[in-house]
């Protein structure tokens, strides 16, 4: 048992302590795509950012992290996936970090909905967002329209135990659930053989792209816990 909340505290640690879930630096993680959310983007479409090519939107799955984290704001809802973050990428692999020192939002309350943990939307908006060529507002704003224009699967959301399904598999749940978004936009992560996230690519008006330089879980099946 010490072990598994070990190996999760690790793989899933909010960004406090190094936000991605990397390929570089995650045995197991995956490739995948993205929906076209720019409609609901509150009138803020992402403006051309300089310095990177796309977006990839990484739905955390919440049980993992909360299994080892129970008193984290986010785990309140027991949500099936949560807002991680919405982080500017290139296709050769690379991705830009920390642009600025800039001041996030006047009023981070605005987006307790997507980040119930302050400390997280600070995090993200200075390693992230700086990153977006938004401004603060624009940007959660965008991220919470990527994050609202993917559908998650019934079967996922509804789970009461733990199961095990290979990755391809929970790639088609969320195909069958966004017709709208390809297959090749959507990547699903793993870590030690445990669900850790649904990844989505993006353009930077939030159109679905095929994933570039983003690997696939490798592992035959994954465990997902409930909610």
């Amino acid at each position: 048992m010490k072990q598994r909340i070990l190996v999760i505290a690790l793989a899933l640690l909010l960004p406090i302590a190094g936000c991605k879930s990397r390929p570089q630096n995650a045995s197991e993680s995956a490739s995948g795509g993205p929906a076209d959310a720019t409609s609901q983007a509150s009138g803020q479409t992402a403006a051309p950012g300089s310095g990177f090519d796309f977006y990839l939107l990484n739905l955390s799955w919440s049980p993992e992290f909360c299994y080892s984290h129970p008193n984290a704001s986010e785990c309140a809802a027991h949500a099936a996936f949560v807002l991680h973050g919405l982080w500017p990428e290139n296709t050769d692999g690379s991705y830009p970090e920390s642009c600025s020192n800039s001041a996030g939002p006047a009023d981070p309350t605005r987006y307790r909905d997507i980040y119930p943990d302050a400390g997280l939307l600070e995090h993200e908006w200075q390693t992230h967002g700086t990153c977006s060529g938004l401004s603060p507002d624009a940007f959660f704003q965008t991220a919470r329209s990527a994050f609202h224009a993917v559908a998650i699967p019934q079967t996922l959301s509804t789970l009461t135990s733990q199961t095990s399904l290979p990755p391809d598999q929970i790639i088609d749940l969320f195909t069958a659930s966004n017709p709208s978004i390809p297959r090749s936009s959507f990547v699903a992560s793993c870590g030690h053989n445990y669900l850790t996230a649904i990844e989505v690519c993006l353009d930077k008006s939030l159109h679905p792209v095929p994933c570039t330089a983003v690997r696939a879980c490798r592992a035959n099946t994954v465990r997902i816990p409930p909610p």
